[in-house]
């Protein structure tokens, strides 16, 4: 990988465009990167490696996003950073940019765009460059691949950090194992140390699940023996040897006992169903004696009882046959009752008819009244034209009553009309003069309206001015008072640093322990450390007065940010608004409003006077068409009127002769169908009456026919022997009662077993009773404790049969136990097979640690003129684990000692070999990339002339392998040393970059 262009705009302590030519700076192989603290020599690499990755070093990762932006770059100027190399022969440029604020192009306040990022690449045929994506993601995945190294990686490899290097050589084998395992990416021999353990653990749970199901199987065999095996269960745990065989073992001995309590349970059985079959064939006998005995005393009771009542049973009996006879005669008894009603019912009727009729015809017979009625019928007949005559007499009388309403009312549509018709002239005039009126308001309103727009806007605008000019008066002041703060924080902070310098010596010394070097000096001893006076500022103090003017600074930037919005804001107002007084623009609005509301007022009148005059024009036309309608009405009523009266005449004089005394035809009509009517009615009740009577007289003589031949004196004997259907159900039953009764109890008094049964002496049913009860109790008894003996060697049969197969189970598990618990202590050093107690991942990281110690070496050997050499050690420190130890051989003692007993220029130049031995061991492991340059960030300062010599001179022959190698230092002595030169130089508007490439 070679490095050829970078660019950075708005990026870090960067605020402008700036540019490196790496090219140029290679040229010389060893090039300077310089310049004060704080400047930005370290942005530079944060730069290529964030160009590459899309991210910063580790350390810096607080920076992503939004703060990667300067703090110094222009509003509209977006940060970018774009870096040309070359990767397995293929030229590249890669461009990224972070997310960014920027002011929104509508209306106020900041947008946040998205990040963005290009890859392109160098077509050599075409002399162009190609588009190759701007997915970030297909972007770190494509430099990831041609680099073959991780962000971690790379950071570690190409931008040589010292000081971690000088840590790792003092740190213990914990520290070495995190870096290298990052370097080396041996994650994967951790993963199958976890595996393993996971394994192991797993293989753990499932033997130990194992024994306890196995345990819990015995636990419910005991439970299911009881007191049937002498023996105690085994008191063993899970995991514990030998338990297959004592559960085993335990289980085959509760097996042979309870066997042998089923086969005495079952002999008992036996002996108490011989038992309970005697006593309930004894029972069964003294019953039978009983119930026959029972039988035969209750027989003769009801024997007695039936004698009792004899006599009883004798008049029902009688009573019985009395009723039978009398049912031949109930039909005559029927038959005479009916026509007896029916004859009082005529009668009655009979007198209801005559008492309706006049006394003329009191005794008429049924063919007078007869008679009388057809003559009223015939004159009726007679009255049917005076009834027409009169009913079209009333109808004339209707008729001219509604000729006179008639008219009147068009006697007043005559005058309404005229009367309204009269004024049609003004109407029309005064609706005609509302719509003229009303349109010229109309086009009134539209000129007000095309003034009052612009006033209305100029009034806003006037108002915001204002609003605006007091804003401004306020964010000037908030912006002033936020300036002087920053500055005040600022001095603040430059006074605390400069304190915190003059006593930094203090504050170093605090940190020295006595045979450990001094990080300045780096000598052993301490005879005299600097003490801190009083008022010593530490640098929590300075980083809290940094922070503090950082805060201000950024209220001074967003106060002055406010007050040029506001001022813009205020411009574009006072543009729009002009210099006019706010209340004169508000007078003048609101008088046109004023206008414009009255005249849209009355220009809103014009649809309803349009319609008036529609309405008025419709109300002409209905008032002609009734006048001259009621005017022909008047004229054809008149002969009307004059034909009704002589038919009036004509009808009177008809009517006085048709309804002689009467007040009317009508009410003469109406007495002779009353008439009528009464008369026919009273002849039909005669005439049934009459033959009534002649039926009942021959209804009597057919009933004492009747009575006289069933054998009865007289016809109300019969009747009194007669029984209704409850009282023959009543007497039929108690009849069928005693004669099924007396034939029971003659069959059972005949019944030979029954007889024989109660001369023998009485038994005793209860004795009887308790000895088969107590045999069927002992035969339960016996029964239930065969079946609990049955099912207790079922059920030890099948936990037997279970806890063997869970044994057959459960030993290839514990085989694969064994042997994975064997695997993993191995692996995880806590085996006793594994003498140093190093862990898999430490033993692979052990060997990649011998590859560095070898490579360093060729380097150290020469930086400390043959004097030092890096070896790996394998030893344990103390009651810890071994593999990752690192020693250096003294060659002028020819003792191997610890790194951390270096001097600090020694420890420099051990680390500077470490660090490039580890460049090459793990630019290998990423499959042999070519890294053309290198950078290496401080730690000359503490080397002396002959060593930075020596240094230079191993930096300076990485170009026998085509390296460039950039130096990141602010020691005055490289200046002269190295003549390719990147400056950074650091101001107040941002930091910028200076280039001098070997020839100048």
């Amino acid at each position: 990988m070679r490095l050829h262009r970078l660019d950075i705009t708005a990026f870090g302590p960067f605020g402008g465009a700036q540019q490196v030519d790496f090219d140029e700076l290679s040229a010389a192989g060893l090039f300077l990167l310089h310049g004060p603290t704080g400047a930005g020599k370290t942005s530079v690499l944060d730069a290529v490696c964030y160009a590459l990755y899309g991210a910063v070093p580790g350390a810096r990762q607080s920076g992503q996003g939004l703060g990667l932006r300067s703090d110094h770059a222009a509003p509209a100027t977006r940060t970018e950073v774009r870096l040309e190399l070359t990767v397995a022969g293929r030229r590249l440029e890669v461009t990224r940019q972070p997310p960014w604020e920027r002011a929104k192009k509508r209306g106020t306040g900041t947008t946040t765009e998205k990040a963005q990022s290009w890859l392109r690449e160098y077509d050599s045929l075409a002399g162009s460059w190609k588009d190759l994506s701007r997915s970030h993601q297909e972007i770190g995945e494509e430099i990831t691949q041609l680099l073959g190294m991780s962000r971690e990686q790379f950071c570690q490899v190409v931008l040589l950090p010292q000081g971690d290097f000088a840590r790792f050589l003092r740190a213990d084998a914990e520290a070495r194992g995190k870096l290298l395992g990052r370097l080396f990416d041996t994650h994967r021999f951790a993963e199958v140390e976890k595996r393993l353990a996971e394994r192991r653990r797993a293989a753990e749970a499932e033997v130990r699940a194992g024994d306890a199901a196995l345990l819990a199987d015995a636990h419910r065999m005991h439970q299911e023996a009881g007191p049937t095996v002498e023996e105690p269960l085994p008191d063993l745990a899970p995991g514990d040897p030998g338990l297959t065989e004592s559960v085993l073992s335990w289980a085959a001995v509760a097996r042979s006992a309870a066997r042998e309590g089923l086969a005495i349970a079952h002999c008992a059985r036996r002996a108490a169903e011989s038992a309970q079959a005697a006593a309930d064939r004894a029972l069964d006998d003294v019953r039978e004696v009983d119930r026959l005995q029972r039988r035969f005393a209750e027989a003769q009771e009801r024997s007695a009882r039936l004698e009792e009542r004899a006599d009883v049973h004798r008049d029902d009996r009688t009573r019985m046959e009395r009723a039978r006879k009398a049912e031949a005669v109930a039909p005559a008894l029927d038959l005479r009752d009916t026509a007896e009603a029916e004859q009082r019912r005529a009668a009655a009727e009979e007198t209801r008819a005559r008492a309706a009729l006049p006394e003329a015809f009191a005794d008429a017979g049924a063919p007078g009244l007869a008679s009388a009625a057809r003559k009223a019928a015939e004159e009726l007949g007679g009255l049917e034209s005076a009834r027409r005559a009169e009913r079209r007499l009333a109808e004339l009388g209707t008729e001219r009553a509604s000729l006179d309403r008639q008219e009147r009312v068009d006697e007043d549509v005559l005058q309404d009309a005229e009367s309204w018709l009269a004024g049609w002239e003004d109407t029309r005039a005064g609706v005609e003069a509302r719509i003229d009126s009303a349109q010229e308001a109309a086009a009134r309103a539209e000129q007000l309206a095309v003034q009052r727009e612009p006033a209305f806007k100029r009034l806003a605008a006037a108002r915001l001015r204002d609003e605006l000019a007091r804003d401004t008066e306020h964010a000037h002041e908030r912006s002033l008072a936020a300036r002087e703060h920053a500055t005040e924080v600022h001095a603040r902070w430059l006074d605390l640093k400069e304190q915190r310098l003059r006593g930094i010596a203090a504050e170093l010394a605090a940190g020295l322990v006595d045979g450990e070097s001094c990080a300045v000096c780096g000598a052993t001893e301490h005879p005299a450390p600097a003490r801190k006076i009083a008022g010593h500022v530490d640098r929590e103090t300075e980083e809290r007065a940094l922070a503090a003017y950082q805060h201000a600074d950024e209220e001074r930037a967003e106060a002055e940010r406010r007050l040029g919005v506001v001022r813009e804001a205020l411009a574009a107002a006072t543009a729009e608004a002009s210099d006019a007084p706010t209340g004169q623009l508000a007078q003048q609005a609101e008088e046109l409003e004023r206008l414009h509301a009255e005249a849209r007022a009355v220009a809103s009148g014009l649809h309803a006077a349009r319609e008036a005059r529609e309405q008025a024009e419709r109300e002409h036309e209905r008032r002609l068409t009734a006048q001259q309608g009621a005017a022909r009405r008047v004229a054809s009523r008149a002969s009307l009127r004059d034909s009704l009266d002589r038919e009036k005449v004509s009808l009177e004089g008809e009517l006085e002769q048709a309804r002689g005394t009467a007040g009317s035809v009508s009410e003469r009509a109406a007495q002779l169908e009353s008439m009528v009517a009464l008369l026919g009615e009273a002849a039909d009740r005669v005439r049934t009456a009459e033959d009534i009577t002649r039926r009942l007289k021959e209804a009597d003589a057919r009933l004492a026919d009747a009575a006289f031949r069933a054998g009865f004196e007289t016809p109300q004997a019969a009747a009194a022997a007669l029984l209704d259907d409850a009282a023959h159900r009543d007497l039929q039953r108690r009849l069928d009662a005693w004669q099924l009764e007396e034939s029971s109890v003659r069959a059972v008094l005949a019944e030979a077993d029954t007889t024989a049964a109660a001369r023998r002496p009485s038994v005793d049913l209860r004795s009887a009773e308790q000895t088969a009860e107590s045999a069927a109790r002992r035969l339960r008894d016996t029964a239930s404790t065969q079946d609990a003996a049955a099912r207790r060697c079922a059920e030890l049969d099948a936990l037997s049969t279970r806890a063997t197969r869970g044994a057959r189970r459960l030993a290839p598990l514990r085989e694969e136990y064994d042997r994975v618990a064997r695997l993993a202590g191995l692996a995880a050093g806590t085996s006793a097979d594994n003498e140093r107690k190093m862990r898999l991942e430490s033993y692979v990281l052990a060997a990649r640690l011998e590859q560095v110690a070898a490579a360093a070496t060729a380097r150290l050997q020469r930086m400390s003129s043959g004097r030092y050499t890096l070896v790996h050690s394998d030893d344990r420190a103390g009651r810890g684990r071994s593999g990752l130890g690192l020693h250096v051989v003294d060659a002028w003692t020819g003792r191997e000692r610890d790194t951390a007993t270096l001097s600090g220029g020694e420890t420099f130049f051990a680390s500077l070999a470490l660090a490039l031995g580890l460049a090459d061991v793990v630019t290998d492991e990423a499959g042999g990339v070519r890294l053309d340059t290198l950078f290496i960030d401080e730690g000359f300062g503490s080397l002396d002339d002959q060593t930075l010599d020596e240094v230079l001179d191993v930096l300076d022959s990485l170009r026998e392998r085509d390296r460039s190698v950039g130096i990141v230092s602010h020691v005055a002595d490289l200046r002269r040393r190295i003549h390719a030169q990147l400056e950074v130089v650091k101001g107040r508007t941002g930091s910028v970059v200076r280039q001098r490439g070997a020839e100048a």
